[in-house]
């Protein structure tokens, strides 16, 4: 039986990449001293071409082999040694060599090392504008036709066509590299700008999140505090008269303190590396935790009145979250800066177009023995939390003093319920 043995490809798939690593070899060297290379390639053809001079090799096809030994040789060295120029002045060694080409030509020496002049064809093409390849082709043409007329062999069209392919597609070579260059640099640029771009992306949702993280710490410890602070003021006026209530106060700080401490823990777990197998995934507060949370600020001896109309099961959670935090900062702003006196309430209206809530106060923050006005300006971050989180939503947002006698404080939100916008996390 005859085996058959598939045949193997491998010789002819592996000299490729060999090739092109050792492309890449010579244009790193190339990149890093390119006067080391330009000495090294001009050095070598200026062996090749003293060494067609000194072994009579130009004879063979030169149209007058009598020409002096001398002016061979200066011209040998004409052609080669100007490579070392070319890629710094291309145009001005095209125009030195093609003047030696017209001598060339009209002594009938031929050299072959006038074909050097290919090599600054490329260069040209390479690093010039476009239009200097005509003035190029025309310096290289004229020896040509110089030649042709001081010698006629055969058909003028034979001695200089091919010469012109020659300079064509060298021409075109140098062409399809440049471009090549180009499209790399371009897509090298693209790269780095688009790495710029994700990071400076990386760093804006970084400073979003740090931004969100603040404002939700701010809102679970700035209200929680401001509650046990008011328990514990109310707890120490009624220790003296009324011990049972003093307890009650005691129970409700532990109750408040304990319910913020869960809070922030669950707000840090998300923030560890093993989040995703620790963090507690509690719920966001939402519209049906308003009871609680104001039943929380009475508890801390502010009177609150609240009105609630219509449902809030059509808003969603994201919209239900920041209309909660805004609530809660507005009472927390009132039971820090209101005043002993002060009484609030709290007007939520569930509409088909949106939420709107009213808060007020008739705080004046004149506290005994400590007399001045209202701190919160606006110009602190729970404020600024509250604009932040109605911004979101495309929501309107007023807050300031209620106009005197009353006085009082007042925060408005509206919030429109928009099916079209998709509903973010505040």
């Amino acid at each position: 039986m005859t085996e058959i043995r598939p045949t193997s490809t491998t010789g002819s798939t592996t000299g490729l990449p060999y090739l092109q690593r050792l492309t890449q070899r010579v244009r790193a060297i190339d990149r890093r001293h390119p006067l080391v290379w330009d000495l090294l390639l001009t050095g070598f053809y200026v062996i090749v071409a003293i060494t067609d001079v000194a072994g009579d090799g130009w004879r063979t096809v030169a149209a007058d082999p009598g020409v002096p030994q001398p002016l061979v040789i200066v011209m040998s060295l004409c052609f080669s040694v100007p490579l070392l120029w070319r890629r710094r002045h291309p145009m001005a060694v095209l125009a030195f060599t093609s003047a030696v080409g017209l001598v060339n030509s009209a002594s009938g020496a031929l050299l072959q090392a006038a074909m050097l002049q290919l090599i600054v064809l490329f260069n040209i093409a390479l690093r010039l504008p476009l239009k200097t390849l005509g003035t190029a082709g025309a310096m290289m043409t004229l020896p040509l036709v110089v030649g042709v007329v001081r010698f006629p062999d055969d058909s003028w069209d034979a001695q200089i066509v091919p010469y012109l392919w020659a300079y064509s597609l060298v021409a075109l070579l140098g062409i399809a590299v440049r471009s090549r260059q180009d499209h790399t640099a371009a897509l090298v640029e693209r790269a780095q700008r688009l790495e710029v771009e994700r990071d400076q992306q990386a760093r804006l949702a970084t400073a979003a999140e740090r931004t969100r993280i603040a404002r939700e710490m701010h809102d679970i410890i700035g209200h929680n505090l401001s509650v046990i602070t008011g328990l514990a003021d109310g707890g120490s006026y009624a220790a003296a008269k009324s011990p049972e209530r003093a307890a009650q106060a005691l129970e409700a700080i532990g109750t408040t303190s304990r319910q913020a401490l869960s809070e922030l823990r669950r707000l840090l777990d998300v923030l560890s590396d093993d989040a995703p197998a620790t963090a507690e995934l509690a719920p966001q507060p939402a519209l049906s935790d308003l009871a609680q949370l104001i039943d929380g600020v009475r508890a801390a001896g502010l009177p609150v009145r609240s009105t609630v109309r219509g449902a809030p099961e059509s808003v969603p959670a994201g919209r239900q979250l920041a209309v909660y935090r805004v609530i809660q900062e507005a009472l927390t702003n009132t039971l820090k800066h209101g005043g002993p006196d002060a009484t609030a309430t709290v007007d939520v209206t569930y509409a088909p177009d949106g939420v709107t809530v009213d808060v007020t106060d008739t705080g004046t923050g004149r506290a005994p023995g400590a007399p001045g006005t209202r701190t919160d300006t606006g110009s602190g971050r729970g404020l600024t939390g509250m604009r932040e989180r109605t911004s979101l939503y495309d929501g309107t947002l007023e807050a300031g003093p209620l106009p005197r006698p009353s006085g009082g404080w007042r925060v408005h939100l509206h919030l429109p319920l928009s099916p079209a916008k998709d509903d973010k996390t505040p």
